[in-house]
């Protein structure tokens, strides 16, 4: 296994961990924004209004987006596996 194989696995793992979390932290960035925006304008500074909404956002986009996720993870999953053989030959 060379030095650029190492790396292009690392670099696709590093894109797939990106593909995953992107869109769960892009939601709550949302959800963060305009929950702001209600207490800046009803002047409502309650701790638990920003979090409650965040986690209910982030579950509800995990439970949506659960199959796109597997399909990312498997494929993957697959094209790390069908490099063994090539890893072992070295």
């Amino acid at each position: 296994m060379g030095p650029d194989l190492a790396v292009e696995v690392l670099r696709k793992g590093l894109w797939v961990g990106f593909m995953i979390a992107g869109p769960l932290l892009l939601g709550s960035l949302v959800v963060g924004l305009l929950v702001s925006i209600f207490q800046a304008v009803t002047q409502i500074h309650e701790m638990t209004l920003t979090f409650v909404p965040k986690i209910l956002a982030v579950m509800l986009l995990v439970a949506l987006l659960l199959p796109w996720f597997l399909n990312i993870i498997v494929g993957f999953t697959v094209s790390v596996f069908s490099l063994i053989p090539e890893v072992v030959n070295v």
